[in-house]
């Protein structure tokens, strides 16, 4: 089975690091990014020391929201963001994000 590869944007908050625990031990997936404006260029091991542990928290990085730059990169993207900023949000499917 092909893993499905994972996005998650806001994932520096409260329900974006419920994803991340969820999604690193997933069987079925492999977490390719995670953004926070206010994180950008820590690792994930940086940001939630309690996921230091796991192998991938020392390479991935936050990154900067980019809409289409995420499209390449995942099948499934999570939008992790406060109420408001979620509702604004637009861009990630006008950026192709959404697929059938």
């Amino acid at each position: 089975m092909n893993l499905k590869r994972v996005a998650i944007i806001g994932a520096s908050g409260y329900s974006g690091e419920e994803l991340v625990r969820l999604l690193l031990n997933h069987p079925h997936v492999e977490l390719v990014a995670v953004t926070s404006r206010q994180n950008a260029g820590q690792t994930l091991a940086q940001v939630f020391p309690k996921f230091a542990s796991h192998s991938q928290s020392k390479t991935l990085r936050f990154t900067e929201p980019n809409a289409e730059l995420l499209a390449k990169q995942a099948d499934v993207v999570f939008l992790a963001l406060p109420h408001g900023v979620a509702a604004e949000c637009r861009a990630v499917a006008q950026c192709g994000l959404h697929r059938d």
